[in-house]
């Protein structure tokens, strides 16, 4: 499902990714990582389109992304890539399904379709009565799955995730390793996750690690 070819990336003088190889087959779960610096998220955003590398190419389910035009490579974004940040980037003036409907409606489904599917989801993930309620007034691991429900409501091919434990409390964090799991034998998900989180990491089909810009595998 991705195959990331000799990615090369630096900023200035400094090279944070040397040379990457890496495969993610489908619907595996595969965590990254790695000290501070080691190019993690550097790596993610490249996968996800939000950046570019100076050389390489990165190909999702056999499309060299990378070689997409603007317009092309944001449609794909939004129809085939899900992602979950640390800090959620709910938006606050919005409620749990509108936050959710977003790239739906973005995408092109309409309103009354959209709000189906957003609450749906949401139900799916526990939060049937929390749907109305603004980030605000929701808890961090409720945020989280809203955010969630919003990464997957355009029936993704592939799941990024961005240290999606990094700001929850263990109970939470012990939810959400579940849910990945769940997420993957539920739609069909290849599920890529750069962490810290040693014990979400072991819940992984396989671990990637990398330093100093190189993976070891």
């Amino acid at each position: 499902m991705i195959n990331v070819e000799n990615i090369h990336k630096s900023f200035g003088s400094l090279e944070v990714l040397k040379g990457v190889n890496l495969h993610v087959s489908s619907r595996e779960i595969v965590s990254l990582m790695g000290p501070s610096g080691a190019g993690k998220t550097t790596l993610l955003q490249i996968i996800g389109t939000l950046d570019t590398p100076d050389s390489g190419r990165v190909l999702i389910d056999g499309i060299d992304v990378l070689a997409l035009k603007e317009r092309k490579m944001a449609e794909f974004r939004n129809r085939k890539l899900g992602f979950v940040f640390q800090f959620h980037q709910l938006l606050p003036e919005f409620t749990a399904v509108e936050n959710v409907m977003m790239p739906a409606l973005i995408g092109g489904l309409s309103f009354g379709d959209a709000r189906k599917k957003a609450m749906h989801l949401l139900d799916f993930l526990g939060l049937k009565n929390r749907t109305d309620h603004k980030p605000s007034e929701l808890s961090g691991g409720e945020k989280q799955r809203v955010a969630v429900a919003r990464a997957i409501i355009n029936n993704p091919s592939v799941l990024l995730a961005d240290e999606p434990s990094g700001s929850l409390d263990s109970h939470n964090r012990a939810e959400l390793h579940t849910l990945f799991s769940d997420l993957r034998d539920q739609f069909g998900l290849t599920i890529f996750i750069v962490t810290h989180d040693e014990e979400l990491a072991s819940k992984s089909d396989r671990i990637i690690h990398i330093k100093d810009g190189t993976i070891n595998v």
